[in-house]
């Protein structure tokens, strides 16, 4: 196992890691998404007159419709259909117009799922300056400049200045690239929740990343995952039973230990 490795799972076992983890993602309370005016103006008077058509067509444009029905993601696709399925808007009509206003907009307010607010939080971390160097978006400067320096753009703007530049072929966006000490540090960085389904999947994309076989190119480029989350737990749970199959020089770390790595290269 590699030593970064060992010590992350000693942060996680032995350290405040959460406390400090809060500092690269912190999770906000979860608001509740909000609907116009003039969208909940509409959705009362549709429910006043009964009106099950022009009150789907409202509710088909927002991010959530308050009920689960297999047909909705078809009729969010194709709004013609509305026109060609009279018996599907009605059943759908009769359900929304049974629950009434308020509870269409309870439903249709939900907050946002606490791992959908996760993806940029790692790049706004980067971006606040935590690794103690210059960080850039402009591809030229990063590759000129002499010293330790960090690339934060978009995922595609990074996989494509991985694939031009340092021989990256994998299939994947990037979230970290770094150059210290004349060696540039590529990676994904994920924060597993908990086990199993996606989260393993997770797991299992950020790990063919770090093994992604590289061309050659004229810099010398190191490929690692920056996991953090319930993979450090001690137990028989499969991502850290993993952990130990790893090879010496295959780097999974914690970004809170990120800065201490990125100087020891």
């Amino acid at each position: 196992m590699n030593l970064w490795t060992q010590r992350s799972i000693d942060l996680a076992a032995q350290s405040n890691y959460l406390d400090q983890l809060y500092r690269v993602y912190p999770m906000s309370v979860n608001l509740r998404r909000e609907l116009a005016e003039q969208t909940q103006t509409d959705i009362r008077t549709h429910l006043e007159n009964r009106d099950g058509r022009n009150l789907l067509e409202v509710l088909l444009k927002q991010e959530i419709f308050p009920i689960k029905d297999s047909y909705v993601a078809y009729l969010k696709r194709d709004k013609t259909a509305l026109e060609r399925n009279p018996g599907t808007v009605s059943h759908l009509a009769g359900i929304l117009i049974e629950m009434g206003f308020d509870e269409i907009l309870d439903k249709t307010t939900v907050p946002k799922e606490t791992n959908r607010q996760i993806g940029p939080l790692f790049k706004n971390w980067i971006n606040s300056g935590a690794l103690g160097v210059p960080v850039t978006n402009d591809a030229d400067e990063f590759l000129n400049y002499q010293g330790n320096i960090v690339f934060n753009a978009g995922d595609k703007a990074m996989e494509y200045f991985a694939k031009t530049h340092l021989g990256y072929q994998h299939n994947k966006g990037l979230d970290f690239i770094a150059k210290f000490n004349q060696t540039i540090i590529i990676g994904e960085a994920k924060f597993l929740t908990d086990f199993g389904g996606h989260q393993n999947a997770q797991f299992n994309d950020t790990i063919a990343t770090m093994k992604s076989v590289l061309a050659a190119s004229q810099y010398t480029v190191k490929t690692i995952a920056i996991l953090d989350g319930v993979l450090y737990i001690k137990g028989k749970n499969k991502m850290f039973s993993d952990l130990a199959t790893f090879a010496d020089d295959e780097v999974i770390i914690s970004a809170v230990l990120l800065r201490d790595y990125l100087f020891s290269v």
